[in-house]
C-alpha cells in the first residue's frame, strides 16, 4: 500500500476513518479489502466493527479497551506492510437469476433504452463478475461496480412503493440486489431466490465488500426449485476464488 496516499482521521470519540483517495476504483477497493482482512487476522483488541465504503474504511473501537493513539499506531504499521495475494483474495458468489416476466417487469424497458433485445441484455448483464464496493442503504444491499455501459438505464421517474426481496435491478450505472422488500426506483430485470440477507442465519449478510457477484440465468422451473431449497435451508451458493 502507498502510505502517502492514505489519510487517517478521528471520527467521533470511538471511530477512526481511513481515506484511501477520492476516486472509485477496483485498485482502491482491493487496498481496503486487504486491510480489512489483515486487521481481522491480527485480532486487535478493542476493534468492534469495520465498515468499508467506496474509498474509505471506518473502524469503530472501544476506547475503554484501546486508545485512539494506540490503535492509530497499529494501523499505521499495518498500512506499511505488503499484503499478499492470498490474504486479500476475493470470493465470487454465483447468484441464480430468473430474468424477465413477472420476475423482471422492466427488462423490456432496459432493452428498449439500450436499443437491444431482451436476450442481449440478459447476456450482457450475466457476462461479468461485479465487484462489491460497499454494503449499505439496506442490510446486505450491495453497491456493485462494472456494469456494462450499454445497459446503463435511468431510474424510474416514479419509484415503486414496494420492490420484492431478491429483485435484481439497474439504477443508472449500477446494478444490485434488493435484500428486503422496500421502496425503490431501480429498473427490475430479474429476481433471485437466494436470500442475500437473512437475520436467522449465523452470518446474516451473504457476502462482504471486496467479494464479487456473478449473475447466472436460470429458468422459472429452476428458480422455484432453488427457492424451495432456500426455504428448507438446504441451498448453498456456488462460491469461487477470484481467478479460479
Amino acid at each position: 500500500m502507498i502510505m502517502n496516499e492514505i489519510k487517517i482521521y478521528t471520527a467521533g470519540d470511538s471511530s477512526i476513518l481511513i481515506e484511501f483517495g477520492q476516486e472509485i476504483s477496483p485498485e482502491i477497493n482491493a487496498q481496503i479489502t486487504a486491510l480489512v482482512h489483515l486487521i481481522k487476522a491480527q485480532h486487535i483488541e478493542g476493534v468492534a466493527d469495520m465498515i468499508p465504503a467506496f474509498s474509505s474504511l471506518l473502524i469503530n473501537y472501544d476506547p475503554r479497551v484501546v486508545s485512539y493513539a494506540g490503535l492509530r499506531e497499529r494501523l499505521e504499521k499495518l498500512l506499511k506492510l505488503e499484503i499478499s495475494g492470498e490474504s486479500s483474495k476475493s470470493r465470487v458468489f454465483e447468484i441464480p437469476v430468473c430474468y424477465g416476466g413477472a420476475y423482471g417487469p422492466d427488462l423490456q424497458n432496459i432493452a428498449d433504452h439500450a436499443g437491444l433485445s431482451a436476450e442481449e441484455v440478459i447476456r450482457i448483464h450475466s457476462s461479468r463478475d461485479y465487484l462489491i464496493y460497499m454494503l449499505g442503504f439496506l442490510p446486505g444491499f450491495s453497491y456493485l461496480g462494472g456494469l456494462d455501459e450499454r445497459i446503463h438505464t435511468p431510474r424510474l421517474a416514479n419509484p415503486r412503493i414496494r420492490i420484492p426481496a431478491g429483485s435484481v435491478g439497474i439504477g443508472g450505472s449500477q446494478t444490485g440486489i434488493y435484500p428486503l422488500d422496500s421502496p425503490g426506483g431501480w429498473q427490475l430485470l430479474g429476481m433471485t431466490p437466494v436470500k442475500t440477507y437473512d437475520p436467522a442465519r449465523e452470518v446474516p449478510i451473504l457476502f462482504e465488500a471486496g467479494d464479487y457477484i456473478r449473475f447466472v440465468p436460470v429458468s422459472e422451473e429452476e428458480f422455484q426449485r432453488i427457492r424451495k431449497k432456500v426455504d428448507e435451508g438446504t441451498y448453498e451458493c456456488t462460491i469461487h476464488k477470484k481467478g479460479v
